[in-house]
């Protein structure tokens, strides 16, 4: 499998989810990856659908998950959950206003052929407002099942594995009571990813990548 290196060459990082774990969950691992690779990196993390109890836990979360970044913005809006594509114009705009000031190297967003509405939202608007930018899909694990085939990987290592796990147990008690979010859930997708990418770390996060240039 060819092995591309994201170390020292990535200045500005963009992380966009529709919900207030939705990051963390899909690609947690890779932020504090690039935060170690990369500590000269700024990092813009964006949430859309929030409440003031949710802000609270999301803000906490991410300042874990950048621990040693050396510079960071979270920014955390509160459209109401599930209902994005009601608030298309509103949330296009908040997309329009990330792309006159901040210009990211790489960005993270949601699978477009997520099935959740929110996460397709935001996923498509992505696409629409960036057009020449290195772009990777994350996916999350749910109900629907709509899981693809990812065909970017990065791997993990064990310690990276147990803190995006454990951050998420702690700082989001108001999802503790969901039967599909709990620990060997994380970890279960965690390793299929790992053994899928023949990860000598047995752990990975996977992606798709579909438009990529080196």
């Amino acid at each position: 499998m060819k092995t591309l290196s994201f170390a020292g060459g990535l200045n500005r990082i963009l992380c966009l989810g529709a919900h207030c774990d939705d990051i963390e969950i899909g690609c947690g691992g890779t932020v504090m990856r690039l935060v170690e690779e990369n500590p000269q990196a700024e990092i813009l993390w964006v949430v859309f659908a929030s409440n003031p109890v949710r802000k609270a836990e999301a803000s906490a979360c991410a300042e874990a998950f950048l621990q040693g970044a050396g510079k960071r913005e979270i920014l955390i809006h509160s459209y109401r959950d599930g209902f994005l594509p009601n608030h298309w114009a509103e949330v296009k705009d908040d997309f329009e206003a990330i792309k006159k000031r901040f210009a990211p190297d790489l960005i993270l967003t949601h699978y477009r052929q997520d099935l959740h509405q929110d996460h397709r939202i935001v996923s498509e608007l992505t696409w629409n407002t960036w057009r020449d930018h290195q772009i990777l899909e994350y996916e999350i694990p749910k109900y629907d099942g709509d899981f693809g085939i990812p065909n970017f990987f990065v791997r993990l290592d064990q310690a990276k594995c147990d803190a995006k796990i454990a951050h998420l147990m702690k700082h989001y008690a108001t999802q503790a009571g969901k039967q599909w979010f709990m620990e060997d859930t994380f970890r279960a997708l965690l390793r299929l990813r790992g053994m899928e990418a023949n990860s000598p770390t047995r752990f990975a996060e996977a992606f798709f990548g579909r438009k990529l240039s080196w």
